[in-house]
């Protein structure tokens, strides 16, 4: 296929070339094409106790599919899944070549892939990411390429000890959309014309800061709403100020998987000091109390039907926010323009978001692929793996009254098939970070994004993680707790106040759009202000469309 590197300067300045430092890998140290000294001994932690493991078994554990017999002492405290887990993980190869490695592990989001392989190693020092470093490229010089046990074989010392909890996390996260990410940059950055810094916009392009607070006084009303229809009640909190009018839509905020409705607080507030009405809602069957009581093995950690209540929560709220509007005396009465609703979603919540707006489920193609082999998945393509116990292969779920809608680091590889985005019918923005895990830019953003219909938005922040644009009340809480997917690695707290100070920025000069002051708010929403709203940290990048040639690789090395 006939490849025109010029249309990928595009999709590739979307993201920014990745940095390339110039930190050589110390293969002499170890050894031209194999370490001096190679791993031929494992030592499993599992809390107080350890196993010490041959290469020679695991390898045969691969093959035959069944549990080293030194490990079968503890088997019961493994899961069945980790269990299962630990065997593909074994046999699978990470579809990357011995070049590709070298330059990836030298990269700055390399080294967080580094950091976070570290976590789960005894050894924790400068010298064993060094090692790591080594092992991983000279274990993709391997016959059969990378993989854990030709990492082993080539890691620089007879001994390697692993934390086995913690491997599983960093494994979990380490998912093959998540690599394809990263190749895919790779492989287009020697391809492109050095990337040097833009003069920045003079301040006079700009009338104001849209990132600034807006000056009226921001008051919260919690709702506790009933639906009595479907058994569902759903804590409400109303964002709101008496600046507030019925020119200016209802936005309507939708949580991520096993979190909480406070997950983009610092955006609600902002966009309610702007007179925006905003309502942000809390879904029963997927939030945080229900992963707390699937922890405790009272209920699973989400239901198939939460794929359809969220959509019908979010229509719920609209039709108790419209009642509020017409009932005298109430403070938000004439404030609530329902029938002309923004929705923004995070992560699960940008899939309802688009669900919301026209995206169909589209369920035959996921029901065939999440019979496959789960290791390779990411954390959001897993979620979106439950889907397949829904009866039907179809459903569409589009409230008319949503007119606009924003997903934020959204799922979509799955749940949406190959055409449901297609039938997206209103003005969207989707947002994407380049080193997300949990839902990889690559398969869950950038693919998903080409088949919306325009108008549409694409934002990239070069550098963030799937936490970088959630409130930081909630992202330092999450951090290091038994009950997140997250491992080391996420851009978070104050390290990623400048992406949540552009998410306010885009999302605000959105909103308006809808408003008779579209025009004074257009400004933000080009390339020009996301170049000058950048930083050394995050650069940012929008487009509107990506050109038909670089899709084709981008298909390319999704569908390897």
């Amino acid at each position: 296929m006939r490849k025109s590197w010029g249309s990928l300067k595009i999709i590739a300045g979307f993201f920014g070339a990745l940095a390339m430092p110039a930190v050589g890998i110390a293969l002499t140290q170890f050894g031209a094409n194999t370490p001096a000294i190679a791993a031929d001994t494992v030592v499993v932690r599992l809390g107080l106790f350890t196993e010490t493991i041959s290469l020679a078994e695991l390898q045969k554990a691969a093959k035959t599919g069944e549990l080293p017999g030194s490990l079968q002492p503890y088997a019961k405290r493994l899961s069945k899944q980790q269990r299962r887990f630990f065997l593909e993980a074994l046999g699978m190869n990470i579809p990357m070549n011995v070049v590709t490695v070298n330059k990836l592990v030298n990269t700055q989001i390399g080294t967080t892939i580094l950091n976070d392989f570290a976590t789960a190693l005894a050894r924790k020092d400068k010298a064993g990411v060094q090692a790591l470093r080594a092992g991983l490229v000279l274990g993709s010089t391997a016959p059969q390429g990378l993989s854990i046990l030709s990492f082993i074989a080539a890691y620089p010392s007879q001994r390697l000890e692993i934390d086995l909890p913690q491997a599983f996390v960093v494994a979990g996260n380490l998912n093959t959309a998540f690599w394809r990410t990263q190749q895919f940059m790779l492989a287009i950055a020697p391809q492109l014309d050095p990337i040097t810094p833009q003069p920045r916009t003079p301040q006079i392009a700009f009338p104001f800061d849209p990132s600034k607070r807006g000056i009226a006084q921001v008051k919260i009303l919690n709702l506790s709403l009933n639906d009595q229809k479907r058994d569902r009640k759903i804590p409400v909190d109303v964002y709101w100020s008496t600046a507030a009018t019925l020119d200016k839509p209802v936005i309507v905020l939708s949580h991520g998987f096993m979190s909480v409705r406070t997950d983009l607080h610092y955006l609600a507030e902002h966009l309610a000091s702007y007179g925006y009405v905003v309502a942000a809602l809390e879904h029963p069957g997927s939030n945080e109390t229900n992963t707390n009581l699937a922890f405790q093995g009272k209920t699973r950690v989400m239901k198939p039907q939460e794929f359809l209540n969220r959509p019908q929560d979010i229509s719920f709220v609209l039709d108790e926010l419209e009642k509020l509007n017409q009932t005298a005396n109430h403070p938000l009465q004439g404030k609530l323009a329902t029938n002309k609703a923004m929705v923004i979603g995070y992560s699960f919540g940008g899939g309802t978001a688009l669900a919301l707006a026209g995206a169909e489920l589209q369920l035959e193609g996921l029901k065939q692929r999440c019979k496959k082999n789960l290791t390779i998945l990411s954390l959001g393509e897993t979620m979106q793996c439950i889907a397949q116990e829904l009866p039907e292969n179809t459903y569409q779920l589009r409230d008319t009254r949503i007119k606009q809608a924003i997903a934020l680091n959204p799922t979509t590889s799955l749940m949406f098939g190959e055409t449901g985005l297609t039938k997206v019918q209103v003005p969207t923005l989707v947002l994407a970070g380049s080193a997300d895990k949990t839902t990889p830019a690559l398969t869950e953003q950038i693919v998903g994004f080409d088949k919306i219909p325009s108008p549409k938005w694409l934002v990239g922040i070069v550098g963030g993680t799937h936490l970088s644009v959630k409130d930081p009340s909630k992202t330092l809480d999450q951090i290091g707790q038994p009950n997140t997917p997250i491992s080391g690695g996420e851009v978070v707290g104050e390290q990623a106040a400048d992406v949540r100070k552009y998410v306010k920025a885009i999302a605000l000069a959105f909103a308006f759009q809808m408003t008779p002051e579209a025009k004074n708010y257009a400004i933000f929403m080009t390339s020009d202000y996301a170049q000058f709203a950048s930083t050394a940290a995050f650069p940012f990048r929008l487009m509107t469309q990506i050109p038909p040639d670089a899709i084709a690789v981008v298909k390319e090395f999704v569908e390897k």
